[in-house]
């Protein structure tokens, strides 16, 4: 079963240590303002989901006990605009939203994206 979400190797050295410091993690993209093209990185549990947000799959960032899944989530309407592709969670160098974890360490997530191809497509409906 293809998935909807990845993430890169050095962006999983970031969520690493961002668990060793805040515990479980978890990333929401939005659609608004705000940085709302970037993907935001809180505690787990500290942005509140319902129904107006779909869970766009977990990954596993592996990396020893104290290293938990991470979730990630986007809002519903914004979903309906990235639907058609595959997502990548990605860091780069930069300042990014002020409230994601990462914000202080002078790098930044960064969605990647692709278009699903036809075949992931139908598996994925």
């Amino acid at each position: 079963m293809p998935e909807r979400v990845a993430i890169t190797p050095a962006a999983v050295d970031v969520v690493r240590r961002l668990q060793a410091d805040h515990g479980r993690v978890m990333f929401h993209q939005s659609g608004g303002c705000c940085d709302g093209s970037a993907p935001m990185c809180f505690p787990h549990g500290e942005f509140l989901t319902g129904d107006s947000d779909v869970l766009l799959g977990t990954l596993d960032v592996g990396g020893g006990e104290n290293v938990e899944p991470v979730e990630v989530w986007m809002s519903r309407e914004q979903f309906a605009y990235w639907s058609h592709t595959h997502l990548t969670i990605d860091v780069v160098p930069g300042r990014g939203a002020g409230f994601s974890l990462e914000a202080p360490m002078g790098i930044r997530f960064l969605i990647r994206s692709r278009l699903l191809t036809d075949e992931e497509s139908q598996q994925l409906v």
